[in-house]
């Protein structure tokens, strides 16, 4: 006699291909059409450089120097505040001229004044107090001439903790000290020569590049959030289990490449593009937050990373900013007074490294800064001199 089979079994089975059926006929009529981008009259709202107050509508300025444009800018705003800062960000453009005749020991110190400069115009404009003294010390450990052996650390009073201050970065009493070996990996315009210079898997890649980042919104839930693409080689499992606080669009197809977006969100309350006022400032916080985690690097194109905060060991919880404000310091310091370290630093394997840092970080750090001061994004042209 033939054995029954159990009914459960089988309404199980019905069960389990009816959910087949279903998933194969919702990817058949998935919408692949993109979100809609945040808009603010007929301007779509895209990521901006500026961690406050960034200029949403405004369209990326095309200039190989940005030193004019922040003068002609701080010059229209008759407050007493503006006639400060353009002060100091004359005497900052001024220190940047005389760096570009002195060899690579020498412009350290004055590249440092102009970053200092540049700085106190920042916070001169946007009324952040802050105390006079640099705000950083640095030493050498006893040994060799090795980056892992210069360090440096933030003070609570002075330039660079008002700088901080300004971009939410609070120093702590206890601030620990940070090698200029780490700072380096921490810095995303370096971060290939760090990679090149330094072949370890003790420092895996920190930044994953990102496509078209923007801000997008459903219009019936009333809220928005930040959205970006992967490239396509970075888009496996692998490298978007390293993102944390981000999730995979299931709207998108996401075969050929990663459409991502950050899992908290925005309240969105916009009728024909003119979002109210509540609306503009929960964007402008929710982008400060997100701008934390965001990288990006000055040229002609626009380049953004993520960086990962997902590992455990020689992560900096700072910005570019002041990274490269704390290290110049250091480096401004051996060129004044004791250039002959600077000089064996530079004989070393990390020779290149070090160099890529002095003469990149000046374009990095004033592109940043005025990015700050007028809420605009900045671009390279191309063309060389």
């Amino acid at each position: 006699m033939a054995k029954k089979t159990d009914p459960t079994i089988k309404l199980k089975a019905r069960l389990e291909k009816a959910e087949i059926k279903l998933k194969d006929l919702h990817e058949k009529v998935k919408d692949r059409t993109s979100r809609q981008t945040i808009q603010v009259g007929k301007s779509e709202v895209v990521l901006k450089k500026a961690h406050h107050n960034p200029n949403f509508t405004s369209k990326s300025i095309l200039t190989d120097s940005t030193w004019s444009f922040v003068e002609i800018f701080l010059k229209q705003d008759k407050s007493k505040e503006a006639e400060e800062a353009l002060f100091y960000w004359e005497q900052a453009r001024n220190f940047y001229e005389a760096s570009k005749s002195l060899s690579i020991v020498s412009s350290p110190l004055t590249v440092y004044y102009c970053f200092l400069n540049a700085t106190k115009a920042l916070l001169k404009y946007k009324k952040q107090n802050f105390n006079l003294k640099h705000g950083v010390t640095g030493k050498r450990k006893d040994g060799q001439f090795v980056l892992q052996n210069e360090t440096l650390t933030i003070k609570p009073k002075g330039v660079l903790s008002g700088l901080c201050a300004y971009l939410g970065e609070p120093i702590k009493n206890n601030e620990p000290a940070y090698t200029i070996k780490d700072i380096f990996y921490n810095l995303s315009f370096i971060h290939r020569a760090f990679q090149l210079t330094f072949p370890s898997p003790s420092y895996p890649e920190l930044f994953v590049p990102i496509i078209n980042p923007r801000y997008v919104y459903d219009k019936f839930r009333k809220v928005g959030w930040f959205e970006t693409q992967l490239e396509s080689e970075h888009s496996n499992n692998r490298t978007y289990g390293n993102l944390v606080g981000f999730g995979l669009d299931k709207k998108y197809d996401n075969t050929n490449f990663y459409v991502i977006r950050r899992n908290k969100t925005f309240k969105w309350n916009c009728r024909r593009n003119q979002p109210t006022s509540d609306s503009l400032t929960d964007l402008t916080r929710y982008h400060n937050k997100i701008r934390k985690q965001l990288r990006t690097i000055y040229g002609p194109n626009n380049l953004w990373y993520i960086k990962r905060t997902n590992l455990s060991t020689h992560i900096i919880d700072r910005s570019n900013l002041v990274l490269i404000f704390a290290t110049m310091h250091r480096l401004s310091e051996m060129a004044r007074y004791e250039p002959q370290a600077l000089v064996k630093h530079l004989e070393k394997n990390h020779s290149w490294l070090l160099t890529e840092f002095i003469n990149k970080s000046p374009l990095q750090f004033i592109d940043e800064i005025s990015s700050e001061i007028t809420g605009n994004d900045f671009r390279a042209t191309g063309f060389r001199e």
